[in-house]
């Protein structure tokens, strides 16, 4: 990227501002955190847990679907909320849950430290990388998650931290959908901060985003770093004015970019809650699930 240091400081401003999603809704009852001390038993439903990591106990909603069984490897999303947020308020936007009904596989959400994970950019300096390795092994032990189906699914500061977690966790996540989020600030700076083993990504990037530029230089840097070749693809059907690319990567992952340009920093097909955009002309989740299911863990 050609960037002057005044411009740079301006985009790493800028993403710092992405990461906030503001505080327009409530979120839902979630059910009561288990007693200290408790024996967790998986099992359909929703469930309120903590892990500790990191000298503290770190919360996080779970949903198991009314078909799961805990003698089956399920599939596993763990969604990563915006700045500042928590996973009961992405839970209201997403509607993950409703897919994860129909298509049986569970789905976390984590809470950042003080409303944020510590990302690309922003927010906090808690070892959220090392939480999410936790955090996944704890979920494939005791739920039995299928450990080459566990992806990520962020938006604004949780897309940003599905990127940093592709990279670092090494050979953890299958694959991660990132929402008004992007690959950018000093730790993207080296050629070499890529994944060493195979994640592919799925994108959604709003063209009246302000940042939305910042994400698309993004997804090219990641594509060049990787050996990316980029074509057009065909969206939804009903989708008017949406893009689409594919592109298959050197490492044998792919990547495919949604650009949405009436669309702002938001979560496309949301019905409610925070940062959703109901009329965004496709629906986020539905088309994150599917990219997922077609892409376990490769290499």
């Amino acid at each position: 990227m050609r960037r002057t240091v005044s411009v740079l400081t301006g985009l790493v401003l800028a993403v710092v501002a992405t990461a906030c999603g503001g505080d327009r809704g409530q979120p839902r009852a979630t059910p009561a955190p288990s007693p200290s001390g408790a024996v967790e038993r998986p099992a359909a439903g929703d469930h309120r847990l903590t892990l500790p990591h990191g000298g503290t106990d770190r919360g996080y909603l779970l949903h198991a679907p009314p078909g799961y069984d805990p003698a089956r490897p399920t599939a596993l999303v763990i969604a990563l909320h915006f700045y500042p947020g928590s996973g009961a308020r992405l839970r209201e936007t997403a509607g993950l849950d409703a897919v994860a009904d129909r298509e049986n596989f569970l789905v976390a959400y984590p809470d950042g430290r003080n409303g944020g994970f510590n990302a690309l950019i922003c927010c906090g300096t808690a070892d959220d990388v090392g939480f999410l390795r936790e955090l996944t092994a704890h979920l494939v032990r005791t739920w039995r998650a299928d450990p080459d189906r566990v992806y990520l699914a962020g938006i604004s500061n949780g897309g940003d931290m599905s990127f940093r977690a592709a990279v670092e966790a090494e050979g953890l996540f299958a694959a991660i959908g990132v929402v008004s989020g992007g690959y950018s600030g000093p730790r993207t700076a080296p050629e070499t901060y890529v994944p060493r083993r195979p994640v592919s990504v799925i994108t959604f990037i709003g063209g009246q985003d302000r940042y939305a530029e910042v994400f698309a230089e993004g997804v090219r840097t990641w594509q060049r770093r990787l050996r990316c070749v980029p074509a057009p693809g065909r969206p939804p059907a009903g989708a008017a004015r949406v893009t689409r690319t594919d592109a298959r990567c050197g490492d044998g992952s792919d990547v495919t970019v949604y650009t949405l340009p009436d669309m702002g920093h938001s979560w496309p097909g949301a019905p409610a809650g925070e940062l959703a955009d109901p009329d965004a002309g496709l629906v986020a989740s539905e088309l994150v699930w599917d990219f997922f299911a077609a892409h376990p863990r490769r290499g």
